[in-house]
């Protein structure tokens, strides 16, 4: 359980959902540790990852850190998916447990359960089918850092909880292409087709996918609710070998209708194209919170005035790299 004199380290703190936790946590005037870029700290590697975690007098860990992307990048790069993932999870949770932090936080995502589970997918969803193929290395990752913390607190009776996160998106999001995620990557192409005048956007897959979609300011709040919680409150609505809880939106979205919605927010009067030769991932992906919500967190960022505040940080982005 985390409370206020404890000093927490973030890992990924310069990411946009390490970014949003160090906020969250200091409005709540928390002690934040932090680490320097990769350059500065490279938690896939072991020794110094630990050497990082021994000098820092560190109560509470929460990993943040992670080789994320959209479809693209997860076709193009499995192996650093699921080494990099797998390395920084091994490393942050034994690296806590031998420096004697007894508090953990790990944030997975909601592409661990399989790609035909039912709708919305609760927590009993996790190892029942097979995963979608296209992110399968990144969420074998995650599944591995879920069950690596359960068997350290079965075995050594930590405190290291798991929360899995639906899609996200807003501040300090990568809108680097064809490696982001679908939100930064359409707000990037109607931007850039707003400002050159095209006709036209082109939109990958069918429009038909659903996804769900929460901002990273509601997570991090999430995050908090969910480490303040009493261990026993915790293990109550959980189990020693499935421990992680949800955390979603609790709507989906079409991918044709969110591409309308982007549009609509940046003001681009051309036309949505929909490339129906790439794929569409998942048919569908909805998260069942009903076990986060019992214990009295609810999402308060509209997907409205969500997509309006990311617009916003990618026009800032754009004016300070300019």
């Amino acid at each position: 359980m985390l409370k206020n004199d404890m000093r927490v380290y973030v890992a990924g703190c310069h990411g946009m959902v390490g970014s949003a936790v160090v906020r969250a946590l200091e409005e709540k005037d928390f002690s934040v540790v932090t680490s320097g870029r990769r350059a500065q700290l490279d938690l896939t590697n072991q020794a110094d990852t630990l050497r990082f975690l021994e000098k820092s007098d560190i109560d509470y860990v929460i990993i943040a850190a992670a080789k994320v992307g959209g479809i693209h990048a997860n076709n193009e790069y499995p192996a650093e998916f699921i080494y990099q993932n797998l390395m920084i999870e091994c490393n942050l949770v034994n690296g806590a447990y031998r420096t004697g932090v007894q508090g953990l936080m790990l944030m997975g995502s909601s592409c661990i359960y399989p790609k035909l589970a039912s709708q919305p997918m609760d927590e009993n969803a996790l190892l029942t089918g097979p995963l979608e193929p296209t992110n399968e290395p990144y969420a074998v990752a995650k599944i591995a850092g879920i069950k690596m913390c359960e068997s350290y607190n079965r075995q050594y009776e930590t405190d290291y909880r798991s929360i899995m996160p639906t899609n996200l998106y807003g501040p300090n999001d990568n809108y680097g292409g064809q490696d982001s995620h679908v939100i930064p990557a359409l707000i990037k192409k109607f931007h850039e087709a707003k400002m050159a005048e095209l006709s036209s956007v082109e939109v990958w897959g069918t429009g038909k996918a659903r996804r769900e979609f929460l901002h990273v300011d509601d997570l991090a709040a999430a995050c908090l609710h969910v480490m303040t919680l009493s261990q026993e409150v915790y293990q109550k609505h959980t189990a020693p070998m499935l421990s992680h809880i949800n955390v979603g939106y609790g709507e989906d979205v079409a991918i044709g209708d969110l591409a309308h919605q982007i549009r609509d927010v940046i003001g681009y009067r051309g036309d949505v194209i929909f490339d129906v030769s790439k794929s569409d991932g998942a048919p569908r992906k909805l998260l069942d919170s009903h076990k986060l919500n019992s214990l009295g967190w609810r999402p308060n960022i509209s997907l409205e005035d969500g997509l309006a505040d990311a617009y916003q940080d990618y026009l800032r982005q754009l004016e300070n790299a300019g």
